[in-house]
């Protein structure tokens, strides 16, 4: 049975879209499912569109997210070099190849006289312009002039490219494995580019050729390159490759939320959601885009939350680790039709990925959050803080926020909570509380509670009456976390004196 390798080809012309990153796990998850390799080729051609540490960040990002390549330009193998730009040589042979054997022709027309030719089709009203079999010959190339013309070109060093000669009367077939057969006509097809003036290869020869000699057995892509296909596949006839050719599976694209078009870095921009796996310095404008990591999110969430954007695995698991997602995952089990992108869904994914999170996860963020504060916060009591605002978050930032909430001295107290709650019976209870808490020198959950319980029942005063202006004196709000709990965390001392601190400035408030 052949091999399976898969590859993804990105182009090192600026961040890599949320949409690569997904193209990049079904390519992992096949070659991992199937025990196959995963590939990462960087089709660098196009030196014009090239944007300086965009190569770096392509393999930042995957790092992260632990999709990591059996081969590439990092970890090397046996079909290098893996960077197109360094692989020249490779496409001019098989270019020439292709006009030594009539497949392929020399076309020396400027791109001013393809425009004028534009121009004066779209002024007939005639339909759009295509360079192949039906205009080919009325065209400066080496099939309309004659080898004495050819050579006079070649003389005054006139630019060319190689274009590939599409058939006049051909209908190409693909079978593609999410889409079924394909099937297009050659008359509605350009003659492509294969090689321009400069002598580097178009996208349509360095993929082809590369996926062959690197023997890619599935090219598993974005939709946009389905137009793509047919000329693929004349050119691995061309070749005389068509047993070697590899099976195309072509993914659906990544909609906005509305539904309506392709999901952009503008909607993210427009709508307050990342698209980009890492933050970005735009070179143009200047600005730094914020990635999902920034923002966040966990990589294991990501990655299952980009798994289900258009693929499901036919049951009712929606949690996944990327051991059982390999396990999981078929190309058939991928629709059609593009996928909307929910950032609350993403969101809903970190939400539960971040709960499922042992406390040690934190200890480190949270000692550093709390280094300010004379609190506690020794191992045990670090991971009390984390069992005070798990549950409640959704990003390990809103925990820390939450920590540093409580942690910090009231500044202001809710004044509806404080106009509706305060009264005598509220002070007494306070006054006497804090005077029991001063006393101690350290509290547990349990120990709170029976103390509180206690001293109202001491003073005949119903504990409701008081708890939620003990909650109030001690973080500011009226709700929140197991009071109890912030309690403990505090510390007796801490309590006592933010209750003491808080009865003035009640009463100050109360005859405002």
């Amino acid at each position: 049975m052949k091999e399976v390798r898969v590859r993804f080809a990105p182009s090192p012309t600026g961040s890599l879209h949320i949409g690569g990153v997904r193209t990049a796990l079904y390519n992992y998850l096949f070659a991992k499912k199937n025990n196959g390799k995963f590939i990462i080729r960087i089709e660098d051609t196009d030196q014009t569109r090239f944007v300086e540490k965009s190569e770096q960040y392509i393999y930042d990002a995957l790092n992260w997210l632990g999709l990591d390549a059996d081969e590439s330009v990092k970890n090397g193998g046996s079909f290098a070099p893996y960077k197109q730009s360094e692989r020249k040589e490779i496409y001019t042979k098989y270019a020439n190849e292709l006009v030594e054997k009539g497949l392929a022709y020399l076309a020396f027309d400027s791109a001013e006289e393809l425009d004028a030719m534009r121009s004066k089709l779209k002024d007939a009203g005639e339909s759009m312009f295509l360079y192949n079999a039906a205009s080919r010959m009325s065209l400066k190339n080496s099939l309309s002039l004659s080898t004495t013309e050819i050579e006079k070109l070649k003389s005054e060093g006139v630019p060319f490219v190689v274009r590939l000669k599409v058939p006049a009367k051909e209908e190409i077939r693909l079978n593609d494995m999410i889409r079924g057969w394909v099937m297009v006509h050659s008359s509605t097809l350009d003659d492509k580019v294969l090689l321009k003036s400069d002598g580097m290869p178009t996208y349509h020869l360095a993929n082809v050729v590369d996926d062959y000699l690197m023997k890619i057995s599935h090219v598993i892509r974005g939709e946009e390159w389905l137009p793509s296909a047919p000329t693929h596949v004349l050119l691995y006839k061309s070749f005389g490759w068509e047993n070697d050719m590899p099976q195309f599976a072509h993914l659906p694209l990544l909609l906005k939320p509305s539904g309506d078009g392709k999901l952009s870095k503008r909607d993210g921009e427009m709508m307050g959601f990342p698209v980009f796996p890492l933050e970005w310095k735009d070179k143009n404008s200047g600005k730094t885009i914020s990635g999902f990591k920034e923002e966040g999110y966990l990589p294991e969430a990501l990655l299952n939350f980009l798994a289900f954007l258009g693929w499901n695995p036919g049951t009712e698991q929606e949690l996944f680790t990327l051991e059982e997602l390999i396990d999981a995952f078929s190309i058939e089990r991928i629709g059609k039709s593009g996928t909307r992108f929910d950032i609350n869904k993403a969101k809903w994914f970190n939400q539960l990925y971040l709960h499922k999170k042992q406390p040690s996860f934190f200890r480190k963020s949270i000692q550093k959050t709390l280094e300010p504060f004379d609190l506690w916060n020794e191992g045990a009591k670090l991971d009390l803080w984390v069992k005070l605002v798990q549950e409640r978050s959704t990003f390990e930032y809103e925990m820390l926020e939450e920590i540093k909430s409580i942690a910090s001295k009231p500044k202001d107290y809710d004044q509806l909570i404080l106009a509706s709650k305060w009264n005598a019976d509220a002070k007494s209870g306070l006054e006497a509380f804090s005077k029991e808490l001063i006393q101690m020198n350290e509290i547990s959950i349990d120990s709170a509670k029976a103390l509180f319980n206690q001293t109202m029942e001491s003073l005949g005063i119903k504990p409701g009456k008081v708890l939620q202006l003990l909650r109030l004196s001690l973080t500011g709000n009226g709700a929140g976390p197991d009071l109890m709990t912030v309690m403990e965390l505090l510390g007796p001392k801490e309590c006592s004196q933010r209750i003491t601190d808080s009865i003035a400035t009640f009463e100050a408030k109360s005859f405002q």
